[in-house]
Parts: structure tokens; C-alpha cells; sequence
């Protein structure tokens, strides 16, 4: 093996990169860094995604108290559902401020996957990044977020948000419209001296930006996990 203490040190080499094949084979101080090290990541990762879940869990509460409140009784303001929606979208960028966290330490957990253990598991199919240790190196040396701001934005609005957004809206609808049905909608979705057409174009603005930000084409930078494949291939039977 190469000395990695050497000036000529070539983390791309052919006997650098296939390390994952020697840390089985061979006991070595780097194979059990490296395990301490991944085990580590792991549970970083771990502690991020519970902070993502618990941004979603405070939407989705917050969410349910209002929209109780809303419908309890015909007197209770529309306006209460617009205030909702103004929270859950800051609850969604908190959340996305977070998923940029959170993917720099599964992107950390990927790379070892793919470049270190799927190689130590089968060398017959090499590693995914032939530089692979440097730009691991690189990201300890120098940790980066990996995905934009955008990026993040339409991650969780397609996972989450665009579901509990769409709920509001569906419920503010409801509100000026069937929940009150002897008053005509656009003068009930009026809020004090703001006419109800100019509040319905405001809502109706941010929904279809809303859309063109989760739906918009985009080259996707964060680092892929699952793909799609046949579910009967992971375990065969013998019938």
C-alpha cells in the first residue's frame, strides 16, 4: 500500500481506493478509525433528522389547533387560516435551513457506503469515486453544504409541506365559501379595509409561486440514496 506520509501520495491510486478490500482483509488502526469515524456520522445524522421531524411535528400541531379553532364557530375570523399558512411556510424554511445540515452529514454517510463498504462487501464492482478519499479529506478539512437554499426548499416542500399547505388552503376555500353560505365569498374573504379580491389575488399569487418553486426543473446536487429497482430482487425465495 502506498505511504501516505509520502509528497507523492495519490489518493486516487488503485491500491488507495480499493482500501475498503484491505480493512476487511487486514486488521489496521484505520479500519477501526474509520468504523468509530462512520458510527459517528451515523448518529449525526440520526440527531438531524430528528430535528427535521420535529419541525414537521410542530407545523402539523400548530396546523390542528388552528383549524379547529377556525371551524368551531361561524363568528371566529377566516383570517385565522390565512395567519396559519404564513406559519407553516416559516416552519418550512426553518425546516429547509436544516436539511442543509442534515445532508452534509448523510452525504458524509453516502461516500462511505458507496466508495468503502460496498467495495470491502464486493471489489468485483469498484468504488463509485475514484477520488473518493480526498474529497472526504476535503469536506473534514473544510465542511460545505452540499445543497442550495432552492434545493432544500423544494426537497421538503415536495416531501412535506406542499400536502399541509394544500389542507390549509382547501380549508380557507371551505371557510369563506360552504361555511358560510349566505354571505356572498368574496365579501367574507375580506379582512377589515382590504377588499376580498385583493386578499384572494394575494393568496392566489403565493400558491402558484408556491407550485413553480416545488415543481420547477432542476439539476438535483444533493446526493442520491434510494433508486428505483424491482422489490422482489433484495430477497429470493425458493418457491
Amino acid at each position: 500500500m502506498t505511504d501516505s506520509s509520502s509528497d507523492e501520495f495519490d489518493p486516487t491510486a488503485p491500491d488507495q481506493r480499493e482500501i475498503g478490500r484491505e480493512m476487511v482483509d487486514d486488521s489496521t488502526g484505520l479500519g477501526s478509525v474509520m468504523a468509530h469515524a462512520y458510527r459517528g456520522e451515523v448518529g449525526r445524522v440520526g440527531t438531524w433528522r430528528q430535528r427535521l421531524d420535529q419541525t414537521t411535528t410542530w407545523a402539523v400541531t400548530l396546523m390542528a389547533a388552528i383549524l379547529t379553532w377556525a371551524f368551531s364557530s361561524p363568528d371566529n375570523p377566516h383570517y385565522i387560516l390565512l395567519t396559519g399558512i404564513v406559519a407553516v411556510t416559516i416552519f418550512l424554511g426553518i425546516e429547509a435551513r436544516r436539511y442543509r445540515d442534515y445532508d452534509v452529514f448523510r452525504s458524509r454517510v453516502r461516500l462511505l457506503q458507496e466508495n468503502l463498504f460496498a467495495n470491502a462487501l464486493d471489489p468485483s464492482e469498484g468504488v463509485e469515486s475514484h477520488d473518493w478519499r480526498a474529497e472526504l479529506s476535503r469536506d473534514y478539512r473544510r465542511p460545505t453544504l452540499k445543497v442550495s437554499v432552492f434545493e432544500a426548499l423544494v426537497n421538503r416542500l415536495r416531501r412535506v409541506y406542499i400536502a399541509l399547505l394544500g389542507v390549509l388552503l382547501v380549508a380557507w376555500v371551505f371557510r369563506i365559501t360552504a361555511f358560510t353560505p349566505r354571505k356572498d365569498w368574496l365579501t367574507t374573504a375580506g379582512i377589515a379595509r382590504i377588499p376580498g379580491i385583493a386578499v384572494v389575488a394575494v393568496v392566489g399569487v403565493f400558491y402558484v409561486v408556491l407550485l413553480g418553486v416545488a415543481f420547477w426543473p432542476h439539476e438535483r446536487h444533493a446526493k442520491g440514496e434510494f433508486r428505483e429497482g424491482d422489490t422482489d430482487d433484495w430477497k429470493e425465495t425458493d418457491q
